[in-house]
């Protein structure tokens, strides 16, 4: 399990005065990846267009390049800008295959400054019913402390 307290001081000594969006993605993807065994992909897909996700930093094997957000749980926490905790991706409507291995998924919404949709976090793991509620809560947490001024 993620030590969430170890992780938010060393993302906050290493985002401390960067506002670069992207910059900040890769430093996240990298750290929280890291951070625990049961994220088998981490990374962000960047709002580039209206209804529209590109893949940005991330870590683990290759991504989906482009997301609309009518498709998949990227797309719906884009859509919604609700947290989507997904135990088992088979089960859900409309689920994009980017790698084979996902059997549970965590994506959640990036706000910026004055609640602009930065992007996405997407989290999979090769393990079914791999995330929990708290892990929703301390990433979200983290997600706002980042993003909340850019």
């Amino acid at each position: 399990m993620t030590d969430y307290d170890a992780l938010s001081a060393r993302i906050r000594a290493l985002a401390h005065g960067e506002t670069d969006e992207v910059a900040l993605m890769a430093t996240l993807a990298c750290e929280i990846h890291h951070s625990d065994d049961r994220f088998d992909w981490t990374g962000f897909y960047r709002v580039v267009a209206p209804e529209l996700l590109k893949i940005g930093p991330y870590q683990g094997g290759h991504g989906c390049l482009v997301i609309p957000f009518s498709r998949g749980v990227c797309g719906a926490a884009a859509r919604t800008r609700q947290i989507q905790l997904v135990p088992d991706v088979d089960a859900f409507p409309g689920h994009i295959a980017c790698a084979s291995s996902t059997r549970s998924e965590i994506v959640l919404p990036v706000l910026g400054n004055g609640g602009r949709l930065i992007g996405v976090l997407d989290i999979d793991s090769d393990r079914p019913d791999a995330f929990t509620p708290e892990d929703a809560t301390r990433l979200a947490a983290i997600l706002e402390e980042v993003f909340g001024h850019v």
